[in-house]
């Protein structure tokens, strides 16, 4: 069994500036995904979605599901 330390964890305002950048682009991947979900499953048709078990009011649920669950 291995064991492995990190010691290269870094504090300070470069490393929380580096966080911050990181969270803001993992945001906005996220936001990304949710539109061209919600957007693909908006273009269906109404009997389409039927055909796979989905209302139209579960769209944003279910995109919001999805980038959750991706991610």
């Amino acid at each position: 069994m291995a064991f492995v330390q990190n010691t290269t964890t870094e504090f300070g305002p470069i490393a929380r500036l580096r966080a911050l950048v990181a969270q803001a682009s993992a945001n906005w991947e996220m936001s990304r995904e949710y539109k061209r979900t919600y957007a693909q499953l908006s273009r269906l048709t109404n009997r389409e979605l039927a055909d796979i078990g989905v209302r139209r009011c579960d769209i944003a649920d279910i995109a919001r599901k999805h980038v959750n669950h991706c991610h």
